[in-house]
């Protein structure tokens, strides 16, 4: 224990992810306890028991490790991804069709979502190939850069998943802006997107494009895709100052926002502890990106940082995009809270990410200390 309390660890970096996951179970378990007893929430403090076991040995490893295997976690994540495209998957027993998507694959004892591990080994992946590159990145490298990305956007796209591809895409594109290119090399990497953009929403499928219909007209179609967006407004509205209490919010309890625990769990604890509890919760996040940063800033290794930095990112784009899509502010894409909303791959790879970044901080401290 005196070891460990020696160690130089970011406390805030520690103790706030644990804080959110307390307070998505404590949210998952009144959400729906009446449907389900206490069973989601069961499994979600099983996930979150093998999460903090994952940080903990990441935080206490060498997170150089993943540069020396890089090439190996990118590939083992397409090698996930490829069961789940549409031709293969009907013929698959072990992939699980989710709402008209192939997005999990059933090992029996449990289910894993290969996109939402490829979110961690994307930013592993393309802080390992531009971190020898900072400020002089060459069209070479540009260019394989956008394959990088590129192949496993579009197989997660292909499943199709909107919502996380766009966040394993932010991923890549945080990274690659961390990496300073110069004013040339992103003018094509910009034209690069606004094609990529082009070619996207001609293949886009029906309710993916309504979805972005909804967004800028939510009262367009209120029985079809505008209801989840009013259904969350009336939940977030409902909670007036200090919210309607835990299990007491009619959106929820009655079931009449969907997929509450999940997609719209912030809508849920929105209702029930009010603007007080909702504005608590946004400085959390705050404070914590804040740390992530601060490890960025801290370490002297161009791995370590950029990796930072791509962990960062997608926490950032996940919290905004959950959030706002609660509020109406952005299109529905059932992009989860971290560390908050159910899913047992997404919180472990959450936590698992809080892990690296403490030895990310732990070894550039003990850098410092020893200068």
């Amino acid at each position: 224990m005196r070891r460990f309390l020696s160690v130089p660890i970011d406390w805030l970096l520690l103790f706030i992810p644990i804080l959110l996951v307390g307070m998505g179970i404590v949210t998952i378990y009144t959400i729906t306890f009446t449907e389900h007893q206490a069973a989601i929430a069961i499994d979600q403090g099983v996930f979150a028991v093998i999460g903090l076991v994952a940080m903990l040995v990441l935080m206490f490893s060498d997170y150089r490790f993943f540069s020396s295997v890089s090439g190996l976690i990118y590939l083992g994540g397409l090698l996930l991804l490829l069961p789940l495209l549409p031709m293969l998957a009907p013929r698959l027993p072990f992939v699980i069709k989710v709402f008209g998507a192939y997005r999990w694959l059933n090992f029996g004892f449990f289910q894993l979502q290969p996109a939402e591990v490829f979110k961690l080994a994307a930013a592993i992946s393309a802080s390992k190939y531009l971190s020898s590159v900072i400020g002089m990145i060459s069209w070479r490298k540009l260019f394989g850069y956008l394959a990088l990305a590129g192949v496993p956007v579009a197989l997660v796209l292909l499943q199709p998943d909107l919502g996380t591809a766009s966040v394993v895409f932010i991923v890549f594109v945080g990274i690659f802006l961390a990496a300073r290119p110069s004013g040339r090399t992103l003018l094509v990497a910009l034209l690069a997107l606004l094609i990529g953009i082009s070619v996207l929403w001609f293949s886009l499928r029906d309710y993916q494009k309504q979805r972005l219909e909804t967004f800028l007209n939510p009262t367009a179609d209120p029985q079809g895709q505008g209801y989840n967006v009013r259904q969350a407004l009336i939940a977030v509205g409902s909670g007036g100052l200090t919210g309607r209490g835990f299990g007491q919010g009619s959106q929820t309890v009655l079931n009449f926002l969907p997929v509450a625990h999940a997609d719209f769990i912030f809508a849920g604890y929105a209702e029930a502890t009010g603007f007080v509890g909702s504005a608590t919760l946004l400085v959390l996040y705050v404070v914590l990106l804040h740390r992530i940063t601060a490890v960025a800033r801290a370490s002297i290794d161009p791995f370590g940082q950029l990796l930072a930095i791509g962990i960062g990112a997608k926490i950032l784009f996940q919290t905004t995009v959950h959030i706002g899509m609660n509020v109406g502010l952005l299109p529905v894409t059932g992009i989860p809270l971290p560390f908050m909303s159910y899913g047992g791959t997404a919180l472990v790879i959450d936590l698992a990410s809080i892990g690296i970044l403490q030895s990310i901080y732990i070894r550039h401290k003990k850098t410092m200390f020893n200068a």
